[in-house]
């Protein structure tokens, strides 16, 4: 919500300091996000006459001007054909930026003439459409002024971030009434004109009770509409509205001014009466946005005897909407059922300023105020002859009591107040209050249920930051652990994660859809994507974190360690997920370790095997099987697995695809650890870790040499190794890969080195044979053969 301080002041009579109001504004709890200056971007611009006009000697459309903006004259060229002698306009010297062409002006040679600066235009200067000439001011302006003094820009503009239980504040004047309440001014009394009608009332009628239960309309005939005047135009560019014209100007003025949305139709271009009715499934509507929407029989709209004209509370029909030409209005002022608005918008994706006031709940006792002062306006500026008025339909009862204490103030908001403050400022802010402090509740406040809602209004309006820390009573004995096993399994791996140097990141749970594609689609796709570059649920943590990779790579980052614990969305659940990414420099050049080193897929498998074991899992049963999936490099990839079926982690280098799709270039290595997977530990609730108990005697180790295939993986070995004597075998591990001279081809040599470890007594060379025989023969089944 967007509104100038002239505006605000219309309002509310004040003193206070564009610093103060800010101060206010964000302690009585509506965010300011910003304020800006419009009339500081024009501060180079003056006022300018122009002393002399004459033909340029190159070109038949240009004029060479002598211009004075105060400091003597100076020679610009100008193409403008209303430029002449003796008019005064705004002149930009060099240095100036001119917003509306993106260029700053410096001395230069147009076809031969040097030109210092230029005279501007409405468009040039963002202040409107126009652009057939430059902008003529009155005879008397003064020359050398600061235009945006002269022409009053000079307004500073404020924008409100409205929380969506503040309906009131969707206009200037609720948020003046607050400011008002909080004792930076005093609130001006509103202006209702009484309009003397002239002819019948229009024809209007409502068959749509709960989507629409008050309709209330007039007629204006033998309007002008043009453009609007000067200080509407300001005010509705100033906060980022194009006007367009006079009558379209004032229904987004009054919106924004008084928070009541209204619409005006060409009567020349409806059918007999206006109706409030349900729409017949399928109907379409071309809407003011020009697109085409299809209508369901639970959406309201705005019909006459032969077309929808408008969606109800949301947008006008393109048909009916007014045009230069239009001569004879309908001012509709409706009340609209904010839970269908709010449905209706959703099924359609459509948003507008009305919408987003009606759904919020718009004050349902201003509707004849409001046509009246609607009415008023368009006489005003446009003329014509009001008609009487028509209500069709009662707007909801609004007007609703609450039983309040004061005490509550201090045991429920933490504050003492003296109950004359408290009357003081419910009273300020359109409550009533009764001698029973039996509270009423002003028919713009939707947001007000009970007590507690009171409560609020007096401690914001008298002060949030008055309220002293508290601590809360703390329970006597020993906290029971509020941790779910789930969260306490995250803990662990983000703990574990950022022990070994990875870098915790935070990416959208959204994609664009070709993004999802590359890792096979995804299975949501929102109906009202905040872009369309974040449409899709994401179906892996990787995307995110290869486009954060992307972006700290080409910000010169040497090398890339992220990981990322979240959720991944597929068709039947969300599934929690713990993505790594490991690129760039593993290990960076130097004089001893030479060349730089790239990460590899046992980069990426050491850190799956890691946090899996951080997360509790038996990584000494997991076996290596197959290829991770289409995003995964084949050849340089895998799953780990417990069991045939259950996947708890896929591990390698990035394929090279996707890297492509990603902007990456060089080796990329990732894992995805599918924490939903893990085992869950019997008898416990947490991660124990076990007591530590040291064996009594030193271990043994041995060394095996193997001959095997080329095509028998080193896991298979390995676990055959260490499974053939389970009591006194701990450990086994591959210390050596021999190929070449003395080895036939097709075969390589493979070192395996296990340690046993002795529990009640030393191991004698009978044993320790004993066991080398098992650890050949369990070798033997795989394929292998000892070496001598």
């Amino acid at each position: 919500m967007k509104f100038t301080i002239g505006w605000l002041r219309e309002h509310l009579d004040t003193d206070a300091t564009l610093d103060q109001i800010v101060e206010g504004l964000t302690r009585i709890g509506l965010e300011v996000e910003g304020v800006e200056n419009p009339g500081e971007k024009l501060s180079a611009f003056r006022v300018a006459k122009v002393l002399s006009a004459e033909r340029h000697p190159q070109a038949d459309k240009l004029q060479v001007l002598s211009v004075d903006a105060g400091n003597g004259p100076l020679q610009v060229v100008c193409g403008a054909p209303n430029a002449r002698a003796g008019m005064v306009g705004v002149f930009g010297a060099p240095g100036a930026y001119v917003p509306g062409l993106d260029v700053t002006l410096k001395v230069a040679a147009i076809r031969g003439v040097e030109s210092n600066g230029m005279m501007c235009s409405t468009r040039e200067l963002q202040l409107g459409e126009d652009h057939d000439g430059i902008i003529e001011l009155p005879a008397d302006a003064p020359v050398g002024t600061p235009y945006p003094d002269y022409a009053g820009l000079n307004d500073p503009v404020i924008d409100v971030s409205i929380t969506p239980n503040r309906q009131d504040c969707m206009g200037v004047r609720g948020i003046a009434r607050d400011l008002a309440a909080a004792g930076l001014g005093t609130l001006l009394p509103i202006t209702v004109p009484v309009i003397a009608g002239e002819g019948p009332a229009p024809d209007i009628a409502t068959l749509d009770p709960a989507g629409c239960p008050a309709f209330f309309a007039q007629t204006v005939r033998g309007v002008t509409n043009g453009e609007s005047p000067d200080w509407l135009r300001r005010r509705l560019i100033a906060i980022g509205q194009k006007p367009i014209s006079t009558l379209v100007d004032i229904t987004n003025y009054i919106m924004f001014d008084l928070g009541r949305p209204l619409h005006v139709y060409d009567m020349a271009k409806l059918s007999g009466g206006l109706v409030a009715r349900k729409a017949v499934a399928g109907e379409q509507v071309v809407a003011l946005n020009g697109r085409t929407y299809t209508l369901a029989d639970t959406m309201t709209v705005i019909a006459d005897d032969v077309a929808v004209h408008d969606i109800g509370g949301i947008m006008g029909g393109e048909h009916s909407g007014v045009s230069a030409d239009t001569t004879d209005v309908l001012i509709e002022c409706a009340y609209f059922d904010p839970d269908h608005i709010a449905r209706t918008g959703q099924a359609l994706t459509l948003t507008s300023d009305a919408r987003t006031r009606f759904e919020r709940g718009v004050d349902p006792a201003f509707l004849a105020d409001g046509l009246a002062i609607a009415t008023g306006v368009v006489v005003a500026l446009c003329g014509g002859t009001p008609s009487v008025a028509k209500t069709a339909g009662e707007a909801p009862q609004a007007v609703h009591f609450v039983d309040y204490d004061p005490h509550h103030a201090e045991t429920l908001g933490g504050l003492v107040v003296a109950p004359e403050r408290q009357k003081a400022i419910l009273e300020s802010l359109g409550f009533t209050v009764g001698d029973d402090w039996r509270v009423g509740v002003p028919s713009w406040r939707r947001d007000i249920d009970g007590s507690a809602d009171i409560v609020e209004e007096v401690i914001r309006i008298e002060g949030i930051d008055a309220v002293l820390p508290v601590p809360l009573p703390r329970a006597p004995g020993v906290a029971r652990p509020t941790a779910t096993p789930d969260q306490l399994l995250e803990r662990r791996v983000r703990r574990a994660a950022a022990a070994r140097g990875l870098n915790e990141a935070v990416t959208w749970s959204f994609l664009s859809r070709p993004q999802a594609d590359v890792f096979g689609g995804g299975a949501w796709t929102l109906a009202n994507p905040i872009s369309e570059d974040l449409k899709v649920m994401r179906p892996s943590l990787l995307p995110g974190l290869l486009a954060a990779t992307e972006r700290n790579l080409k910000r010169g980052a040497g090398a890339i360690r992220l990981f990322e614990l979240g959720r991944r969305y597929l068709a039947d659940a969300e599934r929690p997920t713990l993505g790594v990414i490991l690129a760039g420099e593993k290990r960076p050049r130097g004089w001893r370790a030479g060349k730089a080193t790239a990460f590899d897929a046992y980069d990426a498998k050491a850190e799956a095997l890691a946090l899996l074991a951080a997360a509790g899992a038996p990584v000494d049963n997991l076996a290596v099987m197959g290829e991770a999936g289409a995003a995964w490099h084949p050849g340089q990839s895998g799953t780990l697995r417990l069991g045939p079926k259950t996947v708890l982690a896929a591990f390698g280098m990035i394929h090279p695809r996707v890297l492509k799709a990603f902007d990456l270039d060089g080796a990329v290595a990732g894992v995805e650890l599918y924490l939903d997977a893990l085992p869950a530990r019997r008898g416990s609730t947490g991660f124990m870790r076990p007591a530590y108990a040291p064996p009594a005697l030193q271990a043994v180790r041995r060394d095996f040499a193997f001959l095997v295939p080329t095509t028998l993986p080193a896991e298979t070995l390995v676990r055959a190794v260490r499974g053939a004597d389970k009591a006194a075998i701990v450990a086994a591990r591959v210390f050596d890969v021999f190929a070449g001279t003395g080895v036939e081809p097709g075969h390589q040599s493979v070192a395996v080195e296990i340690i046993l470890q002795p529990t009640g007594a030393s191991f004698t060379d009978d044993q320790l044979k004993a066991i080398a025989d098992k650890v050949v023969i369990a070798a033997a089944k795989q394929g292998a053969v000892l070496r001598g």
